[in-house]
């Protein structure tokens, strides 16, 4: 069987050069996409399947899939292969690391986050899954909703990731039951309302990552599901359309002083634009001095632009001989966000030293960094849905609570549910240089 199925895919790759692909990720956006699920749902078997179907292999990666399938005593290509990247990984058969691949189709590139199941790397899964724009929760059509289902569904929503599929694997274990399926559908269904992030986009798929249902081609053993494939869905997904659209956020990462004779008196701030989009002569405020001023250019090497859309990485210059500094923010006048020197945040710890009230830290929030100091643990947050343990005495290794934080000085900052980009930070443990936990503004 291994056999026939190189041969094919030899055939079929053969179709496509190296060029032609190449020509055409210059014109493709990337989507990012995290996986999820709980340990043994099949993930890293979905992406091996989604790269080989993709002819996204190469011929010795797909070499080494076959030789390790046959030492394994498999009668098939074991999928998961292709994506492990640590040894030690690939001898317990377990993803520990959150391991990026990238591969594309013809009218789209991607990345996936293949991240761990185990529910003592949550930490890890919430490291890869808050870059994606889009996220596939995979569960065992055997098993069911289990504990790390919660976790993982949970996770995705507080990080707002806006679209969600939910890939019932392993349809083929239970003789492609639609019973089954539609039965793990109401369950998800059922956690969705429960939640406060109510601009999601379920998209439930049953397949079978193993044997390629609805992977990429249409399955013909379930002949009740009408919907796309996997990957249908996931060409069709625009990543502008995903992103939350908030307000205009600019954090200056450099100051670009020339000083020769040409550029004398060039004054530029590069950086990325988050949220929004500005155009030249838009009146913006430069925080946290509060100063006004106009946008003059906006330029991208020797381009001049009279527009710039939000993920735009640009040089801004301003009207004004105005004073601005690595880690000040240009905003619009009229899109001012929060400074102050106290927040209220929901963190996932990630050291395996407890997070305790009075503890002291550094919080890196966007270009700028700040002492912070914890003065006050509110609550452990439940992942399933079911409510919080109030006033707990310290935060474990993997556990969700809301925190209060007082910082040495002000920082621009708005609601991560309001703007992703500016709403978020990590916490830094001064002794170890260790990032201890991820928060969330409220």
């Amino acid at each position: 069987m291994i056999n026939v199925l190189k041969q094919q895919w030899k055939k079929e790759n053969n179709k496509v050069t190296f060029n032609q692909i190449t020509k055409r990720e210059n014109k493709m956006k990337v989507l990012k996409i995290a996986t999820a699920g709980s340990v043994d749902d099949g993930k890293s078997t979905l992406i091996g399947r989604i790269l080989y179907d993709t002819k996204s292999l190469t011929d010795d990666k797909l070499e080494a899939i076959e030789e390790k399938s046959r030492q394994r005593g498999f009668d098939y290509l074991d999928f998961s292969l292709a994506t492990d990247g640590l040894v030690a990984e690939r001898e317990q058969g377990i993803t520990i690391d959150v391991a990026h691949i990238y591969f594309s189709t013809p009218s789209k590139s991607f990345i996936i986050a293949d991240t761990p199941g185990h529910i003592e790397y949550t930490r890890n899964m919430v490291t890869g899954a808050s870059t994606a724009q889009a996220s596939i929760v995979l569960i065992d059509a055997r098993n069911g909703v289990v504990e790390q289902t919660y976790r993982h569904f949970f996770i995705n929503n507080l990080l707002r990731i806006k679209d969600v599929v939910i890939a019932v694997n392993k349809m083929d274990l239970v003789d492609f039951s639609e019973e089954k399926f539609n039965q793990i559908k109401g369950e998800i269904e059922y956690l969705a309302s429960k939640s406060e992030y109510k601009k999601q986009n379920l998209t439930f798929i049953p397949l079978s990552a193993l044997k390629g249902d609805n992977v990429v081609d249409k399955s013909d053993n379930m002949d009740w599901y009408q919907g796309e494939t996997l990957m249908h869905h996931l060409e069709r997904l625009d990543a502008d359309d995903i992103n939350d659209e908030s307000q205009t956020r600019f954090p200056v990462q450099t100051v670009i002083r020339p000083k020769t004779e040409e550029y004398h008196d060039y004054r530029g701030y590069a950086g990325k634009i988050y949220g929004g989009d500005f155009e030249v002569g838009d009146e913006v405020t430069v925080l946290p001095s509060l100063t006004k001023s106009k946008i003059k250019s906006i330029n991208f090497f020797d381009k001049k632009y009279q527009k710039a859309k939000r993920g735009s990485s640009v040089t801004i210059t301003l009207a004004d001989n105005v004073n601005v500094s690595r880690g000040d923010m240009l905003v619009k006048v009229d899109e001012q966000p929060t400074i102050a020197k106290q927040l209220d945040a929901t963190i996932c710890w990630m050291d395996k030293e407890p997070l305790q009230a009075s503890q002291k830290y550094y919080i890196k929030h966007g270009v700028n960094d700040a002492q912070a100091k914890i003065t006050q643990l509110n609550s452990i947050i439940k992942t399933d849905f079911s409510g919080i343990e109030e006033s707990p005495s310290e935060l474990e290794l993997n556990q969700i609570g809301d925190i209060q934080l007082k910082l040495s000085r002000p920082l621009s900052f708005d609601a991560y549910k309001d703007n992703k980009s500016n709403g978020s930070f990590i916490l830094i443990n001064p002794k170890t240089n260790n990032t201890v936990g991820v928060g969330f503004i409220k």
